[in-house]
């Protein structure tokens, strides 16, 4: 048989150009371009493997948390960087059509799948019980929690969870692969590196149910606050616990010097600051002491884990926070101005994490408020607006920072 064209053409010219050139441009490409390069040629396709893109920098990423996905089995992230948002696709390597993100660390994603419909590589590990009592198991049909490099294109059932924990329990993700499912009455904690397959269970000896919990890993500990007040007034209190001593190991934080840090916000929630070596409170300024006083703003506290001083790290600007209170929308539409409402902050959900904050909330539709810790401290942050919000109508949105790459497999 004659040869084609296709096969008497000379090989484009980059494929002469010797091993060491090409990776030295190739690593010159931002992660997301060098993943769009693989499928174009078998040249980049080998090039391109998993330990070689290993050495470019990730992905910093904000990743929606929908309370199930829409886009057939795409989530929505936004890139800070180039100011876009991106589709994660995960149908073609994720066997399950139900799922939900609910946290990372590094370039390993957690989600809760339906695992109703699956086998789980995992069954011959017993459920544990689950923390509170479960109805009917077509109310709440099973999960599993699945840990996944979508970029990747990998993921791995964990140990079975009782149904409890999923509908109750809040993830947390750290190094090494450790996950953390916190509920009101008991941790479990999982390590890879441990050898044995199971889920250590935790007691919790807090004095309420653990708000906001997050991990620091720099300090290598959770942080968590509690209402320690009464059913007519909140009165929040941080705690702290070493992941070296999950069992019996909380205790309150607490200094002379803070005064009153917890009562001048209003329902105050915790992300990790930039490096994990800092935690940020957010929470609306209260004007006054009232009990039904209404915010004036959202104020963002930081607490430096190596000095334990408090300082202030940023102010939401009053005409970015006047359109999470309706006023914005008044004012355009003509309407009379609303009262300033009792709630002050509880319109406003908070989420993000490692030194970069989000705001979303019913009044403000397709978009959201941004804020960027300053590591210097004298700006008080940047603040901006990320338009172009994907999803759902509705304007509620959550998520978490999430760092795409090939540092780690599940």
């Amino acid at each position: 048989m004659p040869a084609s064209d296709d096969d008497l053409a000379p090989p484009p010219p980059i494929h002469h150009l010797p091993p060491d050139a090409l990776n030295n441009v190739l690593l010159r490409l931002p992660l997301r371009d060098a993943v769009v390069c693989r499928p174009v040629s078998r040249l980049f396709r080998d090039t391109l493997s998993d330990p070689f893109l290993a050495l470019l920098p990730s992905l910093r990423l904000l990743l929606l948390r929908h309370p199930r996905p829409d886009g057939g089995g795409c989530l929505h992230a936004f890139d800070p960087h180039r100011r876009c948002w991106l589709r994660l696709p995960f149908t073609s390597f994720l066997p399950h059509h139900s799922f939900s993100p609910v946290a990372s660390s590094g370039s390993l994603l957690y989600l809760w799948i339906d695992n109703s419909t699956s086998t789980s590589t995992s069954a011959s590990t017993p459920a544990l019980p689950s923390p509170s009592p479960t109805t009917s198991s077509s109310a709440h049909p099973p999960k599993a929690l699945a840990v996944c490099n979508p970029f990747a294109g990998t993921y791995r059932l964990l140990p079975t969870l009782g149904s409890a924990w999923a509908r109750h329990g809040t993830v947390l993700a750290g190094p090494g692969g450790l996950v953390l499912v916190l509920t009101e009455l008991a941790a479990l904690s999982y390590t890879p590196s441990s050898g044995s397959a199971k889920w250590m269970k935790h007691p919790l000896s807090l004095p309420s149910k653990p708000r906001s919990p997050i991990l620091a890993s720099g300090a290598r500990a959770v942080f968590a606050l509690c209402d320690v007040g009464t059913p007519w007034r909140s009165q929040w209190k941080l705690y702290s616990c070493p992941l070296a001593a999950l069992t019996g190991g909380w205790a309150p934080v607490e200094r002379a010097a803070w005064g009153d840090v917890f009562e001048i916000l209003k329902r105050p929630r915790l992300l990790a600051g930039a490096g994990g070596r800092r935690v940020l409170m957010i929470g609306g300024l209260r004007s006054s002491f009232a009990i039904d006083a209404p915010c004036s703003t959202v104020l963002i506290l930081r607490l430096d884990l190596a000095t334990m001083e408090w300082d202030e790290a940023g102010r939401m600007p009053p005409n970015m926070y006047r359109c999470f209170t309706g006023l914005c929308e008044a004012a355009a539409q003509g309407s009379a101005m609303p009262a300033p409402a009792a709630g002050g902050n509880n319109k406003v959900k908070v989420f993000g994490g490692d030194g970069k904050v989000w705001f979303a909330g019913k009044r403000v539709r397709g978009k959201l408020a941004m804020w960027e810790e300053d590591d210097l401290g004298t700006s008080g942050g940047k603040w901006d607006w990320v338009d172009g919000v994907p999803g759902y109508g509705d304007g509620v949105y959550r998520g978490f920072v999430f760092d795409g790459g090939f540092t780690a497999m599940p």
